[in-house]
């Protein structure tokens, strides 16, 4: 069109006919415009664009072919191109219907200029050709469309069905209660999931980059497995965590070359398991003591007791069947609580209200040992709080670590049960804390020993076997140093997310 307004423009462009060439395509470059508009406003819909810009496609060559001298001028191959373009976007026959109208005006054409003879033409072979050209290549076009459709159409589909299966394994994986980390030849951790935040206390924070960055020691086990692959799980407690875990590998393809999927879990279930198998091996021990021990205790306190009543003895040998006496009872004590272990069932945990049960336990506790209501004093936040964990064993627990506390508070004493949620792990936790001295520091990594003791009347089991109850209910026990005042002593309960758990 500016070629012409110019007056440049080469043979045979408008050569037979300036005028209608020029007409014609200024009147095709305005429908050029507005099509552009009706692409972008999606309006009218998408077939009704294609077949009239088809349509006018063919008139509009049509006349600029015939205006520059007919099927010679070689315009008509323009066409080829509009109905390539409409067998490619239109979909059934009606590609074939485009070659047949376009072969029609050419037709047409060239009988109009045998007719009104404006110029020389004898080109009705090149005219068939053209018309025979523009239904081979709508058939074609359109052949290659719908075999182009139907792959898309597979295509589509499989993307669907990826895309369902990547959401399916991205949920199996954000449920699973194992941490999962997949980490790439670089070191960086490329998928995660909540268990795994959960377990390295990381919620809060996007653990995704550099793994020495965010989990170091994770890092440093990556670097030995890689180096020697007979050793794949490590025992370790995360820095923002209370419970061990254990950390596993696992290779990405050829000789771990493409990364490593970590596994992490939670290592109480395993400490349970080695639970049941102590309080197995214990249970043939202390039948081995009842057996061994008791008989000839019993003995010895009965002669004791038979001492102790005869007329004969003086103040000096009296305290001395007295000693008997209650020497024996101790060592009784010793062992019914060695046999308690021994006969140790399997926790059957149950769902707990802790609000509930703490206000229970204190009016027990209250009455039983004499002492004034506010001697104990609880506070759970938030008061819905719920954890998991056979009743009685807790209730066992609980009972000995306040027992403690009566023992070694200074003047009246006073407990403080607080119940919560720790804002690192995430988990349920009850602490026992009393207005004694607290423990001395060299005796801290004794004191869940069994048999040690710091007073002469006792066991020197409580401790132990209070832990020995909670890693039987996958749940712990520690003793908080650094007080303000007393010995504090908490349980963590087991994740309510976790299996085995419940959700508040």
């Amino acid at each position: 069109m500016v070629l012409v307004f110019w007056g440049v423009a080469p043979l045979p462009v408008g050569q037979y006919d300036a005028e209608l060439f020029r007409v014609t395509a200024i009147a095709y470059f305005g429908f050029g415009m507005l099509a552009i508009a009706a692409h972008h406003l999606r309006h009218p819909a998408f077939d009704a664009q294609v077949i009239v810009q088809v349509f006018v496609d063919i008139i509009a060559i049509t006349l600029l072919m015939h205006a520059s001298g007919g099927v010679t001028s070689g315009f008509g191959m323009l066409l080829l191109v509009a109905i390539a373009g409409g067998s490619v976007l239109m979909q059934g026959r009606i590609a074939i219907l485009f070659a047949a109208i376009a072969s029609l005006a050419i037709l047409t054409q060239q009988i109009y200029v045998w007719i009104t003879n404006p110029f020389p033409s004898n080109e009705y072979t090149h005219a068939g050709i053209l018309g025979a050209s523009l239904f081979a290549t709508a058939y074609l076009v359109y052949t290659s469309a719908r075999k182009i459709r139907a792959s898309e159409a597979l295509a589509a589909k499989r993307e669907v069905d990826l895309a369902n299966l990547s959401q399916l394994n991205e949920h199996i994986i954000q449920r699973m209660q194992s941490g999962i980390l997949a980490i790439d030849a670089g070191n960086d951790v490329r998928l995660d999931n909540e268990s795994a935040r959960r377990l390295l206390g990381l919620e809060s924070r996007n653990i995704r980059g550099r793994i020495g960055r965010t989990v170091p020691k994770i890092a440093a086990f990556l670097k030995s497995w890689r180096e020697d692959k007979t050793t794949s799980s490590y025992l370790f407690e995360p820095e923002s965590g209370q419970t061990k875990l254990i950390c596993s590998f696992a290779g990405i393809g050829e000789d771990a070359a493409d990364g490593a999927l970590v596994f992490l879990e939670d290592a109480a279930a395993l400490t349970q398991q080695a639970h049941h198998l102590k309080l197995a091996s214990l249970g043939r021990m202390a039948a081995s003591i009842a057996h061994e021990i008791r008989n000839p205790l019993g003995a010895i306190s009965h002669a004791g007791q038979l001492l102790s009543e005869s007329s004969h003895l003086d103040k000096s040998d009296q305290r001395l069947a007295e000693m008997i006496h209650e020497n024996s009872i101790r060592m009784n004590t010793i062992i019914e609580n060695v046999l308690q272990l021994g006969r140790g069932k399997p926790a059957e945990p149950e769902v707990l209200m802790v609000r509930e049960w703490l206000d229970g336990f204190t009016r027990t506790f209250v009455e039983s040992n004499k002492i004034k209501k506010n001697c104990l004093r609880v506070l759970v936040e938030p008061e819905n709080l719920q954890i998991k964990m056979d009743p009685s064993q807790l209730h066992q627990i609980v009972w000995n670590l306040c027992e403690n506390g009566l023992r070694h508070a200074n003047g009246e004493p006073t407990i403080d049960l607080q119940a919560g949620i720790s804002s690192g792990t995430q988990k349920p936790f009850l602490e026992i804390r009393d207005n004694g001295d607290g423990i001395p520091a060299d005796d801290l990594q004794q004191i869940f020993e069994p048999f040690f003791t710091t007073r002469a009347d006792g066991s020197g089991l409580g401790l132990y076997i209070a832990r020995e109850l909670c890693e039987g209910n996958q749940a712990t026990l520690d003793y908080l140093p650094g007080g303000k005042r007393g010995a504090c002593f908490r349980i963590s309960f087991p994740d309510p997310r976790r299996k085995g758990g419940l959700s508040l």
